[in-house]
């Protein structure tokens, strides 16, 4: 676990912007809480648009959550108010956790999270976004040692957002660095000329989710149009 830790804090500290901050971290933190699904949640700079990636889980747990998951869930609102770290344990006995209307409508039942624990990010004294991880069935629950980690963690990821922000804006990058992985692997193929079926079969998910995909990052350019995307990123088409 030290080792680990020592190696995800320096992977933090040499990251040159967001998007490397948000898969340095998405490399490592998995096996350092020994969880089968985590997630990362960055709002810009401006507190609007949220940059999601996901490890273990499908596209469409990104629609759940944001639809459903996000307005039900205690733990992200007990972060929210408290700014500290915490896991369902902290909130839950095992069976009010399993009666919840976070685990019956989906977290639990669908996705298999079967234990739960959500980090804050902090800017200037606000939430600016969260860290996720969840254990499927037949795993231990996350400890109070799981959250001493993860406040350290969300302290270097707090100290690091807040210099990376600072710092002169490159007006592309910070386009870029707005998009998760799968997003720009998808602005990337539209701006190739692929349609939309297309890139679903290249990538190996639903036209739906292409679909969704889009939309998401239309709001997160303010464009209404693929050639305007292409453009506002400079990709080559």
């Amino acid at each position: 676990m030290f080792r680990s830790f020592q190696t995800l804090v320096q992977k933090i500290a040499i990251a040159k912007n967001e998007l490397q901050l948000r898969l340095n971290y998405m490399d490592i933190v998995g096996d350092l809480f020994a969880c089968q699904h985590w997630s990362i949640y960055l709002h810009d700079s401006l507190g609007q648009r949220a940059t999601i990636e996901i490890k273990g889980l499908p596209d469409s747990f990104l629609d759940y959550y944001e639809t459903i998951g996000a307005e039900i869930d205690p733990v992200i609102k007990y972060v929210s108010k408290h700014h500290i770290p915490v896991h369902e344990q902290v909130i839950f006995t095992e069976a009010t956790w399993k009666q919840s209307q976070l685990y019956q409508s989906g977290c639990g039942k669908i996705y298999d999270h079967e234990h739960i624990m959500t980090g804050p990010i902090v800017g200037q004294g606000k939430l600016i976004g969260t860290v996720h991880f969840a254990r499927t069935s037949e795993t231990s629950p996350f400890n109070t040692m799981d959250l001493m980690h993860l406040g350290a963690i969300c302290a270097h990821i707090s100290a690091k957002l807040a210099f990376l922000r600072a710092q002169p804006e490159l007006s592309r990058l910070e386009r870029v660095t707005c998009l998760t992985v799968r997003e720009l692997q998808i602005a990337s193929l539209v701006a190739n000329g692929l349609t939309n079926a297309e890139i679903a079969n290249e990538l190996w998910i639903s036209q739906n989710t292409v679909k969704q995909t889009l939309k998401r990052i239309f709001r997160k350019l303010d464009v209404s149009a693929r050639a305007e995307m292409v453009a506002k990123l400079q990709l080559t088409s």
